[in-house]
């Protein structure tokens, strides 16, 4: 009987399953899909508007963005339960809703220090071309006028107190540039102890203090219901009159119709601003951005080519880390989800799960 048993059929093995792709859905450089390659994973880059990154995201176990595009409540919805990982290649996360993700179990990751020193060195730059008027001294030349008495009541920055709202990295890294060039540094810092700020040559003080010494004001938080018009009308009356306003951060952290005011009774003398409430600016910053005492940049915070290729590569491998389940570097929505994959944890997480299903 067994010499006549009909031989088994034959089955090939079960083909390996594909890497999980991920989308970008904002421009990133050409470093990201090099690192997601190098880790097995495919990226498929193309810009896309809300309703197109709608129509696509359920197709993909990761999505990158910069600032462009608004990753809403909706699109994460219809990208669960496939979405794993959103990844946000640099600093600010308000344009991603964190509370959405955490509900449909999709961790959110940014890169931090990969564009600390390109904000910190624009920062700078701002303040110096704010205190000598070097942009409208410049537009005044090219456009024919030689007008050195206009410009001549430019101020020094040496001995001048720098207040920083927010001491992140980029916040510290800003007070030891302004120490080379004899600044005070001074900063409110919600979770930052006295010694931590100390070793980066600030010191710590309550917002009420900042507001009433310092010359300069420059805020690096990340734009939420606590920081949103954190410098407006009430805030400019507590400063030093004449006081420079910087926002390189998050545009509605400074707010704009109370800076306009306050630059046109001469209470805040002059304001740098990378960022705006509405990007581009709209109509209703029209007549903050032609103000004689602004000046302006297009939100170039980290628009330096080495900060693109490092958070370009960081969050690839980030986010490659976290597919194999080995790292989870940056998370904003889980800092502590690392803890769930240590060997000794794993029985209690299992437990856990078992008990909420």
């Amino acid at each position: 009987m067994l010499l006549h048993a009909r031989p088994p059929r034959y089955r090939p093995p079960p083909a390996a399953p594909s890497p999980p792709p991920a989308q970008a859905a904002d421009p990133v450089d050409a470093g990201c899909a090099v690192v997601f390659e190098d880790n097995g994973h495919k990226l498929v880059e193309k810009k896309m508007n809300a309703s197109e990154l709608l129509a696509a995201i359920s197709g993909y176990d990761g999505l990158v963005v910069r600032s462009g595009v608004k990753v809403s409540a909706e699109i994460i919805k219809a990208g669960a339960p496939r979405l794993k990982v959103i990844g946000r290649a640099g600093a600010g996360t308000d344009n991603i809703d964190t509370k959405a993700a955490s509900n449909h179990g999709v961790i959110v990751v940014n890169t931090p220090g990969g564009n600390t020193a390109a904000a910190a060195e624009l920062t700078l730059s701002l303040i110096m071309s704010l205190a000598r008027s070097i942009p409208q001294a410049c537009a005044a030349l090219k456009g024919g006028a030689w007008d050195r008495k206009r410009f001549a009541g430019g101020m020094e920055l040496r001995g001048k107190t720098v207040g920083i709202v927010g001491l992140g990295q980029i916040g510290r890294d800003l007070a030891r540039r302004c120490a080379a060039l004899e600044m005070p540094t001074i900063g409110y810092d919600p979770v930052l102890t006295r010694e931590a700020a100390a070793e980066a040559g600030i010191t710590l003080m309550s917002l009420e203090q900042l507001w009433a010494s310092a010359d300069i004001i420059t805020v690096h938080t990340p734009l939420n219901d606590h920081t949103r018009n954190l410098l407006c009308a009430a805030t400019f009356a507590k400063c030093k009159r004449g006081v420079l306003i910087i926002n390189a951060a998050r545009g509605g952290v400074v707010h704009e119709g109370d800076l306009l005011l306050a630059l046109n009774s001469g209470q805040v003398g002059g304001a740098a601003l990378d960022v705006y409430e509405t990007e581009p600016p709209g109509a209703a910053s029209a007549a903050l951005i032609a103000h004689p005492a602004v000046i302006c940049t297009p939100h170039l915070g980290a628009s330096t080519e080495e900060a693109q290729r490092k958070v370009a590569a960081e969050i690839a491998q980030q986010m490659s880390d976290i597919f194999a389940g080995k790292n989870f570097v940056g998370v904003v929505n889980g800092p502590h989800i690392a803890l769930a994959s240590r060997p000794a944890m794993v029985p209690y997480v299992r437990l856990l799960e078992a008990l909420g299903r």
